[in-house]
């Protein structure tokens, strides 16, 4: 069956690419765009890949209705991306979510929501394969290094610090904290900063560190330490074409998903 895809938040910079890549993959067709911006310009002359015939449109609801997708795709921003997601569901469309800065509880009613429907959701901290893999050796590693500290570095105009990538890595270093020894280790200690954030947040014993600048795209070191030596785990997103393959297969296996899955690491291992 060729999976019929609508991409929200089409004209964006991840938008367009996931037009260009859901153009391209032989299984599925962009059958509506949104945005708040660019209306009625092609999504695929927007995308760099010429005319395709889908304009972008708005009301969300409007293209949902008149598509029948079966899945839509958002990549927008923390404030609409809980309405779309419901939005899509009373469509009866399937969602993958790329937007970050979502909360718990936004993301417990998301499942809850999603399973009264009979539908999945899919929301993804990080697309790319390579992130993916280096949150989940960093849950390997946190079992032998109890002391660790994230560094994230995004492109300048990223809204939410830290990442949810940063957030969602920190969680799974947790997971791994099964000992009260590793618990005690990362106890706050005294320390005083001169400058105060110097130090970055803190998630559980964890210290995060946002970089905001020109030239990132999505970059993230996981950095352990124990006497004479450290591990540094890192991983480069230098360009968005790098998280297209993750999301293809989660617009790909979402039909066999009801509920919320968090995570495109419960599409690679757990599954």
């Amino acid at each position: 069956m060729t999976i019929r895809v609508v991409v929200n938040g089409a004209a964006g910079k991840m938008g367009r690419e996931v037009v260009k890549a859901v153009s391209e993959a032989g299984d599925m067709v962009l059958v509506g765009a949104s945005d708040q911006q660019a209306i009625l310009e092609d999504a695929g002359s927007l995308a760099g890949i010429g005319p395709i015939g889908v304009r972008i449109e708005s009301p969300l609801s409007g293209v949902l209705a008149s598509s029948k997708a079966h899945v839509m795709v958002d990549f927008t921003e923390p404030a609409s991306a809980l309405h779309n997601v419901y939005t899509a569901l009373r469509h009866g469309a399937r969602v993958v979510v790329g937007t970050t800065g979502l909360t718990q509880v936004d993301l417990e009613e998301i499942d809850a929501t999603a399973r009264a429907e009979g539908l999945g959701v899919l929301v993804a901290p990080n697309f790319a394969i390579g992130a993916v893999l280096m949150m989940n050796f960093a849950q390997q590693a946190a079992a032998w290094f109890p002391h660790v500290e994230i560094i994230e570095l995004h492109h300048e105009r990223k809204k939410d610090a830290p990442s949810g990538t940063a957030l969602k890595t920190a969680e799974m270093i947790r997971e791994s904290w099964v000992s009260q020894e590793a618990a005690q280790v990362n106890a706050p200690v005294e320390e005083w900063e001169s400058l105060p954030g110097a130090r970055g947040g803190r998630l559980e014993g964890i210290h995060i560190h946002s970089v905001r600048l020109p030239g990132f795209v999505a970059h993230q070191e996981v950095i352990f330490g124990l006497p004479g030596q450290t591990l540094t785990l890192r991983h480069d997103s230098t360009s968005r074409e790098s998280f297209m393959p993750g999301v293809l297969m989660g617009i790909r296996e979402i039909g066999k998903i009801t509920g919320l899955m968090y995570g495109l690491d419960k599409l690679l291992f757990e599954r």
